[in-house]
């Protein structure tokens, strides 16, 4: 083999494997991605179907129910409400009333099911994306009446 069929041969491969690397990276990448949509969204069908994606808002006063290790729950954003099941140990922060983000998928019958439930840390924090979901359901209720 000539040197330059070699070295042809060396760029070739090396350019394959930068490129099953990438495939790789980009792959996993999408499979631990989890969108973030408001309840006001996943009410206008605007959530991913058969994905796990993540909804915030705040729980609603008297929605807490517990069966067990599973938890039911209803995440507003004042416009819209979602409720939520979720099985497992929750955050000691999780109340009615305060800010939550819980990551799941959407079943066919509208309840959200939550592999992940987070709770705020502080009672005046809120994620900017968050405040500014609840911020515009707010306007759109208002812009409604």
């Amino acid at each position: 083999m000539k040197p330059r069929h070699k070295r042809i041969a060396i760029i070739a491969g090396g350019l394959a494997a930068i490129g099953i690397a990438a495939a790789l990276v980009l792959n996993a990448l999408d499979s631990n991605i989890a969108l973030y949509v408001t309840p006001s969204e996943v009410a206008a069908g605007k959530a991913p179907k058969d994905k796990a994606f993540r909804i915030g808002g705040m729980v609603r006063e008297g929605s807490i129910k517990r069966d067990g290790v599973t938890v039911n729950f209803v995440v507003t954003d004042t416009v819209k409400e979602i409720p939520v099941s979720y099985t497992g140990i929750l955050p000691d922060l999780f109340k009615e009333g305060k800010g939550a983000v819980v990551q799941g998928k959407l079943g066919t019958d509208g309840r959200f099911t939550a592999s992940e439930v987070l709770a705020k840390h502080d009672e005046n924090y809120m994620p900017p994306a968050a405040k500014d979901a609840v911020d515009q359901a707010q306007k759109a209720q208002k812009t409604l009446k």
